[in-house]
């Protein structure tokens, strides 16, 4: 009991030592500075630890897309095409799709044909091979159980369906590779609602014909809103024509950072792109229905680029609770910084071979019994019974 008492009654000093060796002395200011560097000029400046964030922002993306071309299309003739044909779908969202080549397969009606040679479900020798009101796997139709030979080495099932069959004939250049011309305005509206911040990257301006000319850029002009098509292709690392042939995905993403300290007109938008997948494909067909003649319909096999718009942002405003949570942590750092960030243990590789630990001058003083009576060596720690027993007033 009077041994644990005088245990939690005893008063503890640290030691320091001075090593003068300019190697240690270097690499520790060093760290000292790192950790000061690190503390005010990242955590404070760059992050702006100091301000409290909203990073859920509310928004809307509002698209519209423009241009025409007119093209020749065997089956179809001249076609002019705009932005009800090859814009899906038509009411400007923040995912769509830009139409910039097809298949077609005009003038379909329902009734019997032969399956496509390239289906293999479709392929046949004999009737037996084509079991009547079977769908075709991966075909046009359901199998009427007749085989269709188009000679000695076989032939395919008859089937019920729309007829002809789908054309799969892929053109060696886009149809509508005009499309690379075309433009997307995008508007896109934020608001934070923490803070009651909203910003748009619509610009307000007095010239009623400035979106008409403008066109983005990153350097020249990075606040437009219109978008070539070409340039947002180009700009995710990927040819425009080679897309155009069988499609792909673009994204695109609106970055919003902004500090709520400052004015808003300084908050702008940045905007970055990126291909997502190459290859994208959908049908779609017109239907029509003249009198005394049964439906018909021209199929569409569209080949195009989808664009994925996402939004992402932060906004930050400085306040009391944030203001002195930051500098308590700066003190704090750099108290540790400057008082506790000595090498321990010192690496041998940073000391001479020489280096032997300074002498301590040691004095004892017979307390208590039992206790040895020759000096503790250098760095040694006594036994807690004889620690009064020891005096190092000073080492040096």
């Amino acid at each position: 009991m009077e041994e644990t008492c005088s245990a939690f009654l005893d008063y503890k000093t640290e030691k320091f030592v001075l090593t003068r060796n300019r190697k240690v002395g270097l690499l520790h200011r060093l760290l000292q500075l790192g950790i000061l560097a690190y503390t005010f000029g990242w955590v404070l400046l760059f992050q702006k630890g100091y301000q409290e964030k909203d990073t859920d922002p509310h928004f809307s993306v509002i698209t519209k897309l423009k241009g025409v071309s007119a093209i020749r299309v065997q089956g179809l003739g001249e076609r002019l095409w705009d932005v009800a044909d090859y814009v899906k779908p038509p009411q400007g969202e923040s995912v769509f799709f830009l139409a910039t080549n097809f298949i077609t397969t005009p003038n379909q009606t329902q009734g019997l044909c032969p399956e496509h040679p390239s289906i293999p479900d479709g392929n046949c020798q004999r009737d037996s091979d084509c079991s009547a009101r079977e769908p075709v796997v991966n075909g046009n139709g359901i199998k009427t159980g007749k085989c269709l030979r188009w000679n000695d080495t076989g032939g395919t099932c008859e089937i019920y369906g729309w007829c002809p069959v789908e054309n799969k004939t892929l053109p060696r250049k886009p149809h509508l590779i005009e499309a690379g011309n075309f433009t997307l305005f995008i508007k896109n509206t934020v608001n934070f609602a923490k803070f009651n911040f909203s910003r748009t990257n619509v610009l307000k301006t007095t010239d009623g014909a400035y979106f008409k000319h403008c066109r983005y850029d990153a350097l020249e002009s990075p606040f437009c809103p219109v978008f070539r098509i070409r340039d947002m292709v180009e700009s995710a690392g990927a040819s425009f024509e080679e897309l155009a042939l069988k499609g792909a995905a673009v994204g695109l993403r609106i970055d919003w950072d902004c500090d709520a300290d400052r004015a808003p007109s300084q908050c702008h938008p940045g905007y970055s792109f990126n291909l997502l997948d190459k290859g994208f494909n959908f049908r779609t067909a017109s239907y029509y229905r003249a009198p005394l003649s049964p439906p018909s319909r021209s199929l569409l096999k569209l080949y195009g680029i989808r664009f994925d718009i996402s939004v992402r942002g932060q906004v930050g405003r400085q306040t009391l609770f944030y203001l002195e949570g930051a500098l308590q942590d700066l003190f704090g750092v750099s108290a540790v910084a400057m008082n506790q960030a000595p090498l321990r243990p010192l690496p041998a590789v940073l000391l001479p071979p020489s280096f032997q630990p300074p002498p301590f001058p040691f004095k004892w003083y017979p307390i208590s019994p039992g206790c040895s009576a020759s000096p503790l060596p250098p760095f040694a720690t006594p036994h807690p019974l004889c620690a009064m027993q020891y005096s190092n007033p000073q080492p040096y």
